[in-house]
């Protein structure tokens, strides 16, 4: 039986360290200043042999306005209503402060279950601090070390009754049944996305571009921190959804600014765990802003997105403020043909987060970037096409030395590679290739998503072909003296 885990507590008390130690992977960002965390993050944790949901969130503060501090609490104190168990950190060392004692009001009246935990317990220094624990009226605190991995058989013990109720309680209530899409077996066949295998979604871009904002729109609540200010989202946040039917997991990544900006650690690691969002992604969606779309950094993380592979969706967020759309749109196409040729025939969607129009849109250019990127070509196909390219346009002889175009084949998808079997690959100019590739996506509609084209030689027969003539033997030599005497 799984149950949900709200890790709760000022900034800096340890709250991500813990929380990365029960999910076994580096998933939040961990840093030495107070307030790195600022999205709720969840992740499937571990402890022994219970098996539950974490859930990461930021630090508490004394805000109740519009603040962005205001908006982290409320989102904070939004995880604790949704959370079975709350476990309530402390810094040991630095024991309670007048902030904890509120907070620990709070959880007294918002959830059912606290457990009281005394974090960076190591050490004499800490005594002190478990002590004065015991004034927040919590009960016994929990000794911890999330840094040393001290401490977790106590949090066992406090949480394993705990989930014996949860489960004991969902026993009562019936079965739940959670029936899946069934899945294509077919090897060749466009994998259809399910629960247990959703599409894997990230929303990269500048920052304040509307990631976040975009997110919530379509998720229908807000589940991510947003407003005015640049640079809110750090984490790479993932969250799984339901969108038009269509079983996803969605990631939220921190704003990508140019490298000789980026000179702060902590942005770094934020743009670091964007990147890597990117890799796991199969359709990434770049963000622009209306206002100003096709940034040199816009470029960069576009290009980024296909040299790895993936699916690319470009979409143009703010459109709801635009007066002149139809010449606005105009140009934003010529803009795209002209600046990522890479990426030529890619869709090119309109949305505003903010009223979420343009978002069915979307979701349909998702759907048929993933179909493309899935797509598989027979070899006869591929061969009757590539001898009408050889006819309409023949490979160049470079010094005198004519390639030969043997044979082709798709050799991977996802996204499509195919191999060329010829003479002398090394021969072939680029402008060739690029001939090809364009004629594969017009050809066998293929429109913007990333296509690999590789030339190969065929195995020659010979097996002394590229070695070295042979020394005569010593026997060779005697017998050449010989006929001469």
């Amino acid at each position: 039986m799984s149950f949900t885990l709200a890790i709760v507590g000022r900034p800096n008390v340890g709250k991500s360290t813990l929380f990365n130690r029960l999910v076994g992977k580096r998933l939040a960002l961990v840093d030495d200043q107070p307030g790195v965390t600022r999205d709720l993050r969840e992740g499937e944790a571990k402890l022994a042999d219970l098996r539950f949901t974490a859930i990461d969130t930021a630090g508490l503060e004394d805000a109740t306005d519009d603040s962005l501090q205001g908006r982290m609490r409320r989102l904070t104190e939004r995880a604790v209503g949704m959370a079975d168990v709350c476990l309530f950190m402390i810094d040991a060392r630095t024991g309670v402060t007048p902030t904890d004692m509120v907070f620990a009001e709070i959880l007294r009246k918002k959830s059912a279950h606290v457990i009281l935990a005394a974090n960076k317990g190591e050490g004499a220094a800490a005594d002190a601090g478990v002590i004065e624990a015991w004034s927040l009226g919590l009960g016994e605190p929990i000794r911890l070390s999330a840094e040393h991995g001290e401490g977790l058989n106590d949090l066992y013990s406090q949480l394993m009754p705990l989930a014996d109720e949860f489960e004991k309680n969902a026993q009562d209530t019936g079965p739940q049944v959670d029936v899946d899409v069934d899945e294509d077996d077919e090897e060749d066949a466009v994998p259809v996305p399910t629960r247990s295998k959703p599409l894997q979604i990230a929303v990269v871009g500048r920052p304040n571009a509307g990631k976040s904002t975009l997110i919530n729109k379509i998720l229908g609540e807000e589940r991510l921190l947003t407003g005015p200010e640049a640079g809110i989202t750090r984490d790479a946040i993932s969250l799984r959804m339901d969108w038009n039917e269509t079983p996803v997991r969605i990631f939220d990544t921190a704003g990508m600014r140019k490298k000789a900006k980026v000179q702060d650690k902590l942005e770094k690691l934020s743009v670091g765990d964007g990147l890597r969002a990117v890799k796991f992604a199969e359709v990434v969606v770049v963000l622009l802003d209306a206002a100003i779309p096709f940034e040199q950094q816009d470029l960069r993380i576009a290009d980024l997105a296909e040299r790895e592979g993936r699916a690319v969706i470009v979409a143009v967020n703010k459109w709801d403020v635009e007066t002149e759309k139809q010449e606005k749109l105009r140009d934003l196409k010529e803009s795209f043909d002209r600046l990522l040729p890479q990426l030529r025939g890619a869709p090119l969607i309109t949305v505003s987060a903010k009223t979420g129009r343009g978002l069915d849109r979307l979701h349909d250019a998702i759907m048929r970037a993933y179909e493309v990127w899935n797509r598989r070509i027979t070899t006869a196909q591929l061969n009757r096409w590539l001898t009408g390219m050889l006819e309409q346009h023949p490979p160049p002889a470079p010094q005198g030395k004519r390639i030969k175009l043997r044979y082709m084949t798709q050799v991977k998808s996802r996204p499509p590679g195919f191999v060329v079997m010829c003479s002398h690959p090394d021969k072939m100019p680029d402008s060739y290739s690029r001939y090809l590739v364009n004629g594969l996506r017009v050809d066998f509609d293929m429109p913007g998503t990333p296509v690999r084209l590789f030339m190969r030689s065929q195995n020659d027969q010979n097996p002394y072909k590229g070695r070295k003539k042979a020394p005569p033997s010593k026997l060779r030599k005697h017998l050449k003296g010989r006929s001469k005497d």
